[in-house]
């Protein structure tokens, strides 16, 4: 029987041929600081973790503030040599209060790029060594290089769960890293916990624009169901850790319930081009 927080009354998953054998209890989990019973990392550790994320977090070059011929929403825009499609109208509005114009009282009508903000849940619970803190490490700067100009949440959970960074805070991969080899090891798995927290960062981000990915190996064994936690997501993305033992089936049913995608991952190596398919969707 498990020792929850609240309640040791716990129920088993059904409907799930093919996974783990789920582990629902009455445990709702707890905000606590990053900092309480903080460990010191290993050196080495640290510094592998953090040579792997500097690797990837290097800022892509951006061109300008629109996207010629991608995706994107139409919005009017200051002329700097990109779009030719001028909008009359507000550019006549600009000219009217100047007399001599410049290349910028030019409004021209281009597609933007949407600023996206993205809550990256890592599971923590157990022991974070070895390819674990490698696979997390690559998550942790592949996603600061995507994200370089826009919003970023990192939310570390096993049964409770500490923010180690909100959206709209600085972004530095070093000190999320730091965060989470801080974490002592932890030995059950709420996974429905960090969803709930997820959308109450994502509450006043437009739902286009809004999305959440989940760290995890997906062994659910404490706190209720999270598939109902999943389907209130604007858009949950899984990349599943399958360095060793996993429940893929419920790793799937999350990602489909939050109308995203499922990644499986065997390694750190495989973590930049699991995001690369995640964000081309």
């Amino acid at each position: 029987m498990l020792q929850a927080a609240g309640s040791a009354r716990a129920s088993r998953g059904r409907g799930r041929p093919g996974g783990q054998a789920g582990v629902f209890t009455d445990e709702r989990g707890s905000v606590v600081p990053a900092e309480l019973d903080a460990v010191e990392p290993d050196p080495l550790v640290r510094a592998r973790a953090r040579q792997i994320a500097a690797r990837l977090s290097m800022p892509r070059p951006r061109t300008g503030a629109t996207v010629r011929g991608g995706a994107g929403l139409l919005g009017s825009l200051p002329y700097r040599g990109g779009s030719d499609d001028i909008d009359l109208d507000r550019t006549i509005e600009v000219l009217a209060e100047r007399p001599v114009p410049e290349d910028e009282d030019i409004v021209v009508r281009d597609r933007v790029r949407a600023r996206r903000a993205v809550v990256l849940a890592i599971d923590v619970s157990g022991s974070m060594r070895g390819e674990r803190v490698r696979t997390a490490a690559a998550t942790v700067g592949a996603l600061s290089a995507e994200l370089a100009h826009e919003a970023l949440a990192v939310v570390a959970f096993w049964s409770d769960a500490a923010v180690l960074l909100h959206l709209g805070d600085p972004v530095s991969p070093g000190d999320v890293l730091d965060g989470l080899l801080r974490i002592p090891a932890r030995g059950l798995t709420n996974v429905g916990f960090p969803l709930a927290l997820a959308q109450r960062e994502l509450g006043r981000v437009p739902v286009r624009d809004a999305r959440v990915l989940l760290l995890s190996d997906c062994v659910h064994n404490a706190g209720p169901d999270p598939r109902p936690i999943a389907a209130r997501l604007p858009r949950l993305d899984v990349l599943l850790d399958a360095s060793g033992e996993k429940d893929v089936e419920l790793g799937r049913e999350l990602a489909a319930r939050g109308r995203g995608v499922l990644e499986v991952v065997r390694g750190h190596r495989d973590v930049a081009p699991a995001l690369g398919r995640i964000f081309a969707r």
